[in-house]
């Protein structure tokens, strides 16, 4: 066989090899489920303050799952939400981020972008797990769970669009708020 052949022959077993790997790490992951309780965690935000979701009781709950600090669509999506703080402050709604990065990136990224909401630090993916989120290269995947004051989850978003990802859910935080009443 020449250089060529066993050269693709390599190349073929490599990249099959990465995507078995990376179907079964994303495979191991299961999304909890609309009507169940929502996994609990205890997490560090960007201060290093210990943030559990438990704490939130009475609240909605927009838990975010995004990729990376300082990229771009993170960026955009970050920037949205913050942009609706307000909005989502009136429909008894808090915002949490959570990404594999530490509580120094997340601060870094909060100072350098002006975000005021939680940003939280899951370096041992416990968490991105709990929820299905596990994404490639050990990052999270873009989702988002809409969690209701009594800790069920209510909405699921897989694959979200980070460009118009806040004024969906505050779309159906506003339904399903006025749906209680």
């Amino acid at each position: 066989m020449s250089k060529t052949g066993i050269f693709l022959v390599a190349l073929v077993v490599a990249v099959f090899g990465t995507v078995l790997f990376v179907r079964h790490s994303m495979a191991a992951d299961t999304l909890p489920q609309v009507g169940q309780q929502a996994p609990t965690f205890t997490l560090p935000s960007q201060d290093g303050t210990q943030i559990s979701l438990s704490s939130f009781k009475g609240k909605w709950v927009v838990l975010y799952f995004y990729p990376k600090d300082m990229t771009s669509g993170c960026t955009v999506e970050a920037h949205n939400f913050q942009r609706d703080q307000d909005k989502y402050t009136k429909e008894n709604a808090v915002i949490l981020g959570v990404s594999v990065q530490s509580t120094d990136s997340h601060k870094e990224f909060c100072t350098k972008e002006n975000l005021t909401f939680r940003l939280l630090a899951d370096p041992d993916k416990k968490v991105v797990k709990a929820y299905g989120s596990s994404g490639a290269f050990g990052l999270a995947s873009r989702n988002t769970f809409l969690i209701d004051p009594t800790g069920k989850i209510v909405k699921i978003w897989v694959g979200v669009d980070p460009t118009k990802h806040s004024d969906d859910v505050l779309a159906v935080l506003q339904k399903v708020d006025q749906s209680a009443m």
